[in-house]
């Protein structure tokens, strides 16, 4: 006789979700999930947060995910809102975040006849998550649950969907967490020191004179940011970071150049372009960071340490590729690499001596020093959050979540982020409207920090519906919103690209501060450089959610820029005769 007790699915599905540590889950119920909704109430340990669009509770699991790098729960009804998540979804596959979203099903007996709102949501998302699972029956709720936690958060982190039939949601079967626990699963073999790939690579770091480590987002995944850190200072590497994985290492920290790519730092892709060996730790050479593969780092040897064997040579060919989590590989290479090396030749040094006699000042740095002259730029309110975080001794309790556009890439210039999980933005699929939702799941999973959304004026009208949320679930979230009356850099790139010919991005928006204040959130209006400070810190302090809307310059452009099909080099630097930097050093 069995001493484990019977449950619905639907109450399998909550206590699968509490052994699984999960405290907080973000959803919209429906006709097909009721069952599951209706057996919350028996789980007081799990907070449900009612989000305002099914795309708000799967951006708000991402954000969730990480902030704190636990997996995000989401979950929504059958048809249209299954659909919803797709965005979601979707970007987290790109970024590898760890997710896993629940939708109800029509029930089994009627799969495939059309019935009211269903649809194939496990065929439409195969593409975009990591794993999905149609579920029929319900002594298979807490076995499938259970391996889609693993799924998620194993190897490369990604979103998995569990569609569960409303038939297994009411039928009974006996519950047993223990034995629902899957295999134990290792996506790759262990390295050994006698690995031919580690002999390889031992003897290119040797030999390079000009090596330069690309620090991506794996870095934070593996939470191998001592170990890199550890192997850069050993060999006086410098180090360049993708937009993903700023944070990763201390803005502050002597080696650390900035970032790469299309809107990197000049000095960044010049030494890049110049390097004899690449160290790629936990990046997938994107194209927004390789520009023309043909002319990319042309000699360098590259070494990929990367958790996912489909990324390697995918794009750009590695000379040695070391197959493994990141932590691993460098704890295995780091104490051989210390034995074979020994001290540091002078070379590095010589190496980056030079890389910063290159650096500079950049052009578009010149904004922030300009006299105040009733101008407010974009760098302006950017560079002055992050001096007044600096200044509250703030920085490394800030997270900063981002939509996508021009304010996206002017925050990874002038932010400089000294933690890890402080940046939280789409990378891979670069989706608009998820600022607001994701800053609601970051500040679910860290209350203790200030969370700051910066989004423009474009993105944030996706979503901003979920302001509602962030009163209903009283978070402080403080909201940036930068206003230029224009989808930013899809002006940007018709300026550029097409002879100034704005079709459709000119953008009329509401007035914010009234939309605020309709959620009952408060707000302001700044226009003036004097003002940003005061007002961040106002918002910063006040305890409650507080909206700023930033009037800032219609024109501005963000530079560095590589046009597409231009090698890393190939930079588009601000004019020179910039009309914008004349007119303010006139007046």
């Amino acid at each position: 006789m069995s001493t484990h007790p019977t449950l619905t699915g639907s109450e399998i599905l909550w206590a699968t979700l509490a052994g699984e540590g999960t405290t907080t889950v973000f959803g919209y119920p429906g006709g097909a999930i009721l069952p599951i909704y209706d057996a919350l109430r028996k789980f007081p340990s799990i907070h449900h947060v009612l989000v305002r669009h099914e795309q708000g509770a799967s951006h708000m699991a991402d954000g969730y995910a990480r902030a704190s790098g636990k997996v995000g729960v989401c979950m929504a009804t059958s048809g249209p809102g299954a659909t919803n998540l797709v965005t979601g979804l979707a970007t987290a596959m790109l970024d590898s975040i760890p997710m896993v979203a629940i939708t109800g099903q029509v029930s089994s007996k009627v799969l495939g006849s059309d019935a009211f709102q269903e649809v194939d949501i496990t065929g439409i998302t195969l593409p975009i998550t990591k794993h999905n699972f149609l579920v029929t029956k319900a002594e298979d709720i807490a076995p499938t649950v259970r391996l889609a936690f693993q799924i998620a958060r194993s190897g490369r982190p990604g979103p998995v969907l569990v569609d569960i039939t409303k038939d297994a949601q009411q039928a009974s079967a006996v519950f047993d967490f223990d034995m629902s626990k899957p295999k134990p699963y290792r996506p790759h073999p262990m390295l050994s020191a006698e690995d031919t790939s580690i002999r390889e690579a031992l003897a290119l770091v040797k030999a390079a004179k000009r090596p330069v480590i690309l620090a991506g987002h794996g870095i934070v995944e593996s939470g191998a940011q001592r170990e890199v850190i550890q192997f850069a200072e050993t060999l006086q590497i410098p180090i360049a970071s993708t937009l993903l994985g700023l944070g990763a290492i201390p803005a502050a920290h002597p080696l650390q150049l900035g970032m790469m790519g299309m809107h990197g730092e000049s000095w960044v892709n010049n030494a890049i372009q110049q390097a004899d060996l690449l160290l790629a730790f936990g990046m997938r050479f994107d194209d927004r960071v390789t520009g023309n593969l043909a002319h990319y780092s042309p000699n360098s040897k590259k070494i990929h340490v990367e958790i996912d064997p489909s990324e390697v040579n995918k794009n750009v060919r590695a000379d040695v590729a070391l197959i493994g989590d990141l932590k691993e590989v460098l704890n295995l290479l780091f104490p051989l690499m210390t034995a074979e090396i020994g001290e540091l030749k002078a070379d590095h040094i010589a190496w980056i001596k030079e890389i910063n006699a290159s650096k500079g000042t950049a052009a578009v740095r010149d904004i922030i020093n300009l006299p105040d002259n009733g101008h407010l730029y974009a760098a302006h309110v950017i560079h002055d959050i992050w001096r007044e975080a600096q200044a509250a001794g703030r920085l490394e309790q800030t997270i900063i979540v981002t939509d996508v556009g021009q304010h996206q890439m002017w925050e990874a210039q002038y932010f400089k982020h000294e933690a890890p999980r402080s940046l939280v933005t789409s990378g891979g699929l670069g989706t608009m409207g998820f600022a607001l939702p994701a800053a609601i799941g970051a500040q679910m999973a860290c209350p203790e920090k200030d969370v700051w959304v910066i989004a423009g004026d474009g993105g944030f009208q996706m979503t901003a519906s979920e302001l509602s949320t962030i009163v209903q679930e009283q978070l402080p979230i403080n909201v940036a919103v930068i206003n230029n009356g224009f989808l930013g850099m899809v002006r940007q790139w018709q300026e550029t690209f097409y002879d100034k010919n704005y079709s459709a991005s000119p953008i009329l928006s509401p007035d914010f501060v009234m939309l605020a204040n309709a959620h009952g959130i408060d707000a302001t209006n700044v226009s003036q450089r004097a003002d940003v400070t005061p007002t961040v810190t106002k918002a910063r302090t006040s305890g409650k959610p507080f909206l700023i809307n930033f009037a800032v310059e219609k024109e501005d452009g963000v530079y560095p820029m590589i046009a597409p099909g231009a090698a890393l080099h190939e930079m588009v630097r601000r004019p020179v005769h910039d009309p914008l930097l004349e007119t303010a050093e006139d007046e």
